[in-house]
């Protein structure tokens, strides 16, 4: 089954909106196993939508379209789609009672141009809209399915999951399932070379590799009749990856290197402090983006002078002298000092060169070290962990690759202390 996304808005085309629905859905159709070949923009033209409307027909079974379902003159979607079909439109009650209802709720009034919203083209499968006023729909027509949703991203991402999805499955007879490989510390191109026969005879499942900032996902995607029958497929070669490539993957199905972090500080009722210098509090923040981190994250040091690291971490003054700010010794003793001074069981610090200045020939921009102090194995005895590690973010792609230094070096923190929860 094959899709094509277009995207209808003129404020798409003249960058005024970024457009992140086609991002979105395209995710969302691969992870359900639909091959999405073409996707386009089009402004508020009803002779250029009918244009690319007849040409992405032509060449795909499904085209979803977002945007134009207001109510305004230009809101022109439906009434193309319903034109190239060669349908009318007619008045779906129980859209304008929704509408009616809303702006009743509200205590505003609705003008006569709203219930163009809730005209739609005859036998449309229509979709609730429960986070803006106008619904979606769906017109199926000679083989072909045409979806159209609302331009917002807030509204066409739940309805989306909620609405067409469960839509989409009820077309075929196939399940398909996905599950998603995390990997860090490891390229993509280093990846494809491990794994490259399997990926490439692997015909179902199929295995999919994606890029992202420092870390590289693998989608393992089955069909079969039943959930139940995709999962027998999918574990033998998800067991195969972590037989390759195993000490470079930090989850399966999870959202993020923070999510997985809590989660298994959670599981194992371990608590965690920061000490960052480089990365400004970045590893901090990233921890609290996820509900529950209250339960294991204590707090953090952002101790960027060497004062501070001295004050309020007990760095000591002869490390900083001797082996300077970026070392593995004051690394080692920021962690020490965040696990101690916060009552933590663990510590994690972070000292570098994020740059683009301040590099020398020993210690150049990119340079990062990586503390870790434990105290607590977890299982009731106190013990002592003590690890560092040395990592050089810098790529050459940039003249100012500050950001992305400071990112990588928080994203290797946050790996590192899950590499150390597995020996608990």
């Amino acid at each position: 089954m094959t899709a094509e996304i277009l995207c209808v808005g003129t404020e798409l085309l003249l960058g005024n909106t970024v457009n992140t629905n086609a991002a979105f859905l395209g995710r969302e159709l691969a992870a359900m196993g639909i091959f999405t070949y073409n996707q386009s923009v089009v402004g508020d033209n009803a002779g250029r939508l009918k244009e690319n409307l007849k040409l992405a027909l032509s060449r795909s079974d499904i085209v979803i379209i977002t945007g134009g379902l207001g109510p305004t003159y230009d809101d022109l979607t439906k009434e193309t789609v319903a034109e190239h079909f060669g349908l009318k439109m007619e008045m779906h009650r129980a859209s304008l009672e929704r509408l009616q209802e809303f702006y009743k709720q509200f205590n505003r009034e609705m003008t006569p141009n709203n219930k163009k919203q809730a005209m739609m083209p005859e036998n449309s499968v229509v979709f609730k809209n429960n986070y803006g006023t106008a619904p979606g729909l769906a017109v199926v027509s000679d083989s072909k399915t045409v979806i159209m949703l609302p331009g917002p991203p807030r509204e066409i991402e739940p309805m989306f999951r909620e609405e067409v999805k469960p839509f989409l499955q009820k077309q075929s007879n196939i399940m398909l399932v996905s599950r998603t490989v995390h990997i860090i510390g490891m390229g993509e191109s280093a990846v494809e070379h491990k794994l490259y026969d399997f990926m490439k005879n692997s015909l179902n499942p199929t295995i999919a590799p994606y890029a992202k900032e420092g870390e590289v996902e693998l989608r393992v995607t089955a069909s079969g009749k039943d959930e139940k029958e995709c999962i027998s497929l999918i574990e033998p070669a998800i067991k195969k990856i972590k037989d390759e490539i195993g000490e470079f993957i930090y989850g399966i199905d999870v959202k993020s290197l923070q999510n997985a972090l809590v989660k298994k500080l959670s599981e194992k009722k371990l608590t965690i402090a920061t000490a960052e210098s480089c990365t400004g509090g970045l590893i901090g923040k990233r921890i609290t983006e996820i509900s529950g981190s209250s339960e294991v994250y204590l707090g953090g040091v952002v101790a960027y002078d060497n004062s501070i690291k001295m004050k309020l971490l007990g760095v000591k003054e002869n490390t900083v002298e001797q082996f300077g700010a970026v070392s593995e010794q004051t690394a080692l003793e920021m962690a020490e000092g965040a696990a101690k001074n916060l009552c933590a069981d663990i510590g994690i610090s972070t000292t570098g060169i994020a740059g683009p200045g301040g590099g020398t020939d020993e210690k150049p921009v990119g340079l990062v070290y990586v503390g870790i102090y434990c105290r607590s194995s977890g299982k009731g005895e106190i013990t002592e962990i003590k690890k560092s590690v040395k990592f050089n973010f810098a790529r050459g792609l940039y003249r100012d690759e500050r950001e992305f230094i400071r990112y990588l070096a928080s994203s290797n923190a946050l790996n590192e202390v899950l590499k150390i929860l597995d020996r608990f």
